[in-house]
Order: C-alpha cells, then structure tokens, then sequence
C-alpha cells in the first residue's frame, strides 16, 4: 500500500509540474520572419498565434489590418481543427479512454 501511495504523490507532483511548464509555454513568445522582414509572426511557445505584421509594401495600406486579422483568425481555426484530429487519434490510441478532468497531455 505504501507503494500505491508513494506512486500516487509521484504523479500528482508530476501533474503540477506539467501545469508549470504549461503556463511557461504559454507566457514565452517567439517571431517569425520571412521575405527578408516582410512578413512576421508571433507565437507562443506552446504554439498559439499573437500576432502578425505584413509590410505595406506589400498591398494597399487600407487591406492590412484586415488581412493581418484574417490571418489570426485563419490560424485559431486551423489549431482548433488540428486539436480535434490529435484528440480523436489519441482515443485511437487508448482505447477511448479519456484523462481525468483539468488533466493534458503536454503537446
């Protein structure tokens, strides 16, 4: 029983620690560039997209902020839909069983 016990401290420390090094990945912010710093985007480290910033050079200043915002929007559907497709592979995986509340997986 002291085994099951001790065990059971060992995951729950675990759990914090994951809870920890979530919410880091969450405050961490990394950028993206291309075409030479046309084009830049911000992450987080968790993936979640901040921010994107186009150069007017690009197209009509009046279409940026549009663009820029149809961008973000584009991204949150696109992990939402990817998130699902990891969630259906995993209960692949576990045979449907599925974790305790307020427990996730770290990717």
């Amino acid at each position: 029983m002291a085994d099951f016990l001790g065990l059971m401290k060992q995951a729950a420390q675990m759990q914090s620690k994951m809870q920890e090094l979530q919410a880091e990945l969450d405050r961490t912010e990394v950028e993206g560039t291309s075409g030479g710093g046309l084009v830049t985007i911000k992450l987080t480290a968790k993936g979640d997209l901040r921010g994107v910033k186009i150069d007017d050079t690009l197209f009509k200043p009046g279409d940026k902020e549009i663009l820029e915002d149809l961008l973000v929007a584009a991204h949150a559907d696109a992990r939402r839909k990817a998130e699902d497709v990891m969630q259906d592979k995993m209960k692949g995986i576990t045979g449907g069983l599925s974790l305790p509340p307020g427990m996730k997986l770290p990717f």
